[in-house]
């Protein structure tokens, strides 16, 4: 599992970022997204595809989280 960040893009979207690889995308669809379960598998304009254990509710951005790496690579 790895150390990633979430936050808000300047676009209005959200970007993933995975410091240990300098790797920034944006998100392109979240599992669960709405008030009462937030998270699951995330999808990345970069075709990769990792999975954040769902919580309760959105969080305050920006957050660090622990995701696994579930889909194809993003080189």
């Amino acid at each position: 599992m790895a150390n990633i960040m979430i936050r808000t893009a300047v676009s209005g979207g959200l970007t993933f970022y995975l410091p240990k690889r300098d790797l920034e995308a944006s998100i392109s669809s979240i599992e669960f997204d709405t008030q009462e379960k937030w998270g699951g598998e995330l999808k990345l304009d970069n075709g990769g595809i990792y999975y954040i254990d769902p919580i309760a509710r959105p969080p305050r951005l920006p957050i660090s989280l622990r995701a696994r790496r579930i889909g194809a690579a993003e080189d």
